[in-house]
């Protein structure tokens, strides 16, 4: 019990293993349950009956992502996602492939030639991910700069500014809120072909979409949109210099690149944790815990818990696919194919153009400052040429 070890930032794991060893179901000072055990973190994530995802109000104009998908429950959850899903589907994502190639290839051919070092993190997953989203919105490019600035401190609280200021949460809530607004009033006069003119359009059993519920669809995609598959892509390029053989292995076989991106999920979950709130009174692991208690379900733990995946603290990509990365139920992420795609398209093209990533400095890798998600701020990385 004293022994507990802190909980790191780029290296949350020993503590999750103590956890789901010792204290599978902890309740902090503050009062919030902490889940960390696979079977639990599973139920506490799909289980809608006992509990809820609800958080805030679904009326509050200053925090939209409220009314969202992430936030809801059923039935109104299932009328969301069902006219969102269409957006989603197969053909849909398989429609952007050409797309998202187009955008990897402009991103490394604005890069230097020959053997490089750079930060990886600011010249390919950040701005990957943004142009796609900020694409499928109907976002000008000249915008896209602000939207990661809103994204970042959405997701970690805050985030300093290059002049020295910190666009602080609620500021970053409050600015997007006014610019959706802006946009889908425009929408409104004269629709165009991307998603916000759809989402302006469609209607829920008979009822169109109020303005908050299309002002949570769009804050929503915009920071788990890019965030998810910034710390994916990061989080893969950091596991490849931990296993510079792997590099070779796949350059050699591009079969190997979508489990090699599913055991990166579950080695290094872009996301760590869900929010829940228990309906009543349930057990988890034999704990009891009251109606009305706010939960944390750890899913960086669940995806390393050795009840469930052999050898949980070693990566390998022969292991079958299942983890809980993108979540699991009603929830399981809408957006997860997009990720995975994006991810599998710019590994293609970066083994393609260059036969190795190293990372000169870890200690110059600059983790995401918050519990919610895993992955880097910062990653200076050495890439080398491909000889040709």
């Amino acid at each position: 019990m004293f022994n507990r070890p802190t909980y790191d930032l780029r290296d949350p794991f020993p503590w999750y293993e103590y956890m789901r060893s010792n204290q599978p179901v902890w309740q902090e000072d503050s009062g919030a349950w902490h889940v960390f055990r696979h079977d639990d973190v599973k139920r506490v994530l799909s289980d809608h009956e006992s509990f809820s995802s609800q958080r805030g109000t679904t009326d509050d104009p200053s925090n939209p992502i409220s009314a969202s998908l992430i936030s809801s429950d059923p039935p109104r959850h299932r009328q969301l996602r069902t006219l969102v899903s269409q957006a989603f589907t197969p053909r849909a994502i398989d429609d952007l492939a050409g797309r998202i190639e187009q955008i990897a290839a402009d991103l490394l051919d604005a890069l230097p030639q020959g053997d490089i070092e750079i930060d990886i993190v600011e010249r390919l997953t950040t701005p990957l991910p943004v142009i796609v989203i900020a694409e499928l919105l109907g976002v000008p490019s000249s915008e896209r700069a602000r939207f990661k600035e809103w994204s970042d401190a959405t997701i970690s609280g805050s985030r300093q500014l290059d002049a020295g200021e910190e666009l602080t949460f609620s500021d970053a809530q409050r600015e997007m809120v006014k610019y959706f607004s802006k946009m889908i009033a425009g929408r409104v006069e004269a629709p165009k072909d991307d998603l916000i003119s759809g989402l302006v359009d469609a209607k829920v059993d008979g009822e169109s979409l109020s303005q908050i519920d299309i002002l949570g669809f769009c804050i929503l995609l915009l920071v788990a949109g890019n965030e998810t598959t910034t710390n994916l892509l990061s989080n893969a390029l950091y596991t490849l210099h931990e296993r510079p053989a792997l590099w070779d292995e796949l350059a050699e076989d591009k079969g190997l690149i979508p489990p090699f991106i599913e055991e990166v999920l579950r080695f290094r979950s872009p996301v760590q944790h869900m929010y829940r709130t228990s309906k009543h009174e349930v057990q988890l692991s034999g704990v009891t815990i009251p109606a009305g208690s706010h939960l944390v379900a750890w899913i960086g733990s669940a995806n390393r818990d050795e009840k469930v995946y052999e050898g949980a603290e070693k990566f390998q990509i022969h292991r079958p696919a299942r983890n809980i990365a993108f979540g699991h139920g009603i929830h399981y992420c809408l957006g997860a194919p997009l990720a995975r795609l994006e991810a599998k398209i710019a590994l293609e093209a970066l083994l393609a153009r260059y036969a190795s990533v190293q990372i000169p400095s870890l200690a110059d890798c600059k983790p995401v400052p918050t519990r919610l998600v895993y992955g880097f701020q910062t990653m200076p990385t050495r890439l080398e040429s491909r000889r040709r």
